[in-house]
């Protein structure tokens, strides 16, 4: 393990929690950039392996809602940032938030933190929605303890991977007729996620603490609609026709959003509703007299738009929306229930033994998903991925971060990757709504068959039921698997054939 770089004019440790999140995956490469000793805290420790600075941190295994756990990581640290949320995880996210930030708050005085940091959502506007004014108690649940906390409010973020970024960028670039409410009008000021990263690791190399709110935001001021006519024609698409009704409630909009883009309903939900609110810096809160803008100014709207495109066009998305995992969802809260994780296990299981080269299983295995597919069956995975949405669960909308490499912790449709080993072993664990808990596996052996070295693919999908419906589950999904399965593992090794030969 090499040695985590060191400031050594600051000398200061850095916490940051949600490190497997949207802005918190992109801020510690951002720290370790600037000399920082970073210490992430995450919940599951194998979702930093894919990320290129694990061997570069330290990791503090602990959740928010627990206090001993929190006051582990917490001890030694200088500044903390927290970044999380409860976003999209049911109708009592707001609780949620406020017991952990104030968990968090009391945490932090007891180990001698010197320095929170938060980052929140402009609430300047009387209607204020649910979901912003969760972020705003998360923030006073914070202050309740001894340590200064600075909080920075954005409104969107501009970036790749950004879960309003991709929620604009889809609708735009799928509907060139579009219904909305009356929200499209409202004012917002969005700001780049190159400028957020800015204030942020700026913020951990302030010589006393602060103890205020701050509101950060991008140079300029435009409606919700003129920022999808910018998304349109820098992405070279006809104006697109924008017809406001009245009608239109934030969740008959999040259900809409739910089906047309890769954002789940229970996610667009509450960004929805938040569109109701002008987001809007206010000047008395610039954050100018503490932290200038970067030397070259703030990213301009068209700007940040054409490098998040680029980001995405090349491949290079660094974290997404998706990243973070959300146990708190109903779903996933039965799923890694223990108490009836019991015995009962099914497995349908597929083998192949091929000439094929391993390098070529595995990049078959790899790109598997997302634009690539699922190596046939297409109308069956669609209408599992519906039935999903439908129901509110993710489906398969959100595809996968990068069309060719996974790593741990990576969404992938409605799966996330649990393990990644390189020519060897994929473990996929099932997000979408079910009755259980699913697995779907890709192992790659060597055997030797009449002294010829061959290779062994499996592919092996498990099953571990929740009671008497999650096995009525199972036995009624048994006839498609037919269809499924083993067509698809047949497909895969045909594909990776292609690639030995090329």
């Amino acid at each position: 393990m090499s040695t985590p770089r060191i400031n050594p004019a600051l000398g200061r440790k850095i916490l940051v929690t949600g490190a497997s999140g949207y802005v918190g995956g992109r801020l510690v490469g951002q720290l370790l950039t600037e000399g920082f000793l970073v210490r992430v805290m995450v919940r599951n420790q194998n979702k930093m392996l894919g990320y290129p600075w694990v061997n570069e941190v330290e990791i503090a295994v602990a959740d928010a809602t627990n206090y001993g756990q929190t006051l582990d990581a917490l001890k030694g640290v200088h500044t903390a940032f927290y970044l999380l949320h409860s976003i999209g995880v049911g109708s009592n996210f707001e609780e949620l938030e406020e017991q952990m930030a104030r968990n968090f708050a009391k945490a932090a005085e007891a180990a001698g933190v010197s320095q929170i940091v938060y980052l929140g959502g402009i609430a300047n506007d009387k209607k204020i929605s649910q979901h912003l004014e969760s972020r705003v108690q998360a923030g006073r649940a914070l202050a309740t303890g001894s340590v200064p906390v600075m909080e920075l409010r954005a409104g969107i973020i501009i970036g790749s991977g950004s879960a309003s970024f991709e929620m604009l960028r889809h609708l735009t670039h799928r509907l060139p007729i579009m219904t909305t409410p009356k929200w499209v009008s409202n004012r917002t000021q969005p700001i780049a996620i190159r400028d957020v990263l800015w204030y942020l690791s700026h913020a951990a190399a302030l010589e006393k603490p602060i103890d205020q709110v701050f509101d950060i935001g991008g140079p300029a001021v435009i409606t919700y609609a003129d920022m999808m006519q910018m998304f349109a024609k820098i992405s070279g698409l006809r104006k697109r026709w924008i017809i406001k009704v009245p009608v239109l409630s934030p969740a008959l909009s999040s259900l809409w959003i739910g089906l047309v883009t890769p954002v789940p309903t229970s996610l667009a939900r509450p960004l929805v509703g938040s569109l109701i609110s002008e987001v809007v810096a206010d000047p008395a809160k610039s954050i100018a007299g503490v932290i200038p803008n970067p030397p070259d100014g703030l990213l301009d709207i068209p700007h940040a738009i054409e490098y998040a495109l680029s980001k995405v066009d090349n491949n290079q998305v660094e974290s997404r929306w998706s990243d973070a995992t959300l146990p708190t969802a109903p779903w996933q809260k039965a799923q890694s229930d223990p108490s009836w994780a019991g015995e009962t296990s099914y497995n349908d299981t597929q083998e192949i033994v091929t000439d094929v080269s391993t390098e070529s299983l595995w990049a078959s295995v790899e790109q598997i998903g997302g634009s690539n597919g699922w190596y046939g069956s297409g109308h069956l995975w669609f209408l599992r991925g519906l039935v999903d949405r439908t129901f509110g669960g993710v489906g398969l909308r959100r595809g996968r971060r990068d069309p060719k490499k996974l790593r741990v912790g990576d969404s992938l449709d409605f799966w996330r990757v649990e393990e990644c080993q390189e020519n060897s072993h994929l473990k996929l664990y099932a997000e979408m709504i079910l009755p259980g808990k699913a697995w779907l596996d890709f192992h790659i052996d060597e055997v030797l068959v009449d002294g010829k070295k061959l290779r062994k693919i499996s592919q092996i999908a498990s099953f571990q039921p929740r009671g008497l419906g999650g096995q009525l589950y199972w036995f009624g999904v048994a006839p498609f698997h037919i269809f499924v399965f083993p067509s698809m593992l047949k497909n895969l090794v045909r594909e990776a054939a292609k690639k030995d030969k090329q």
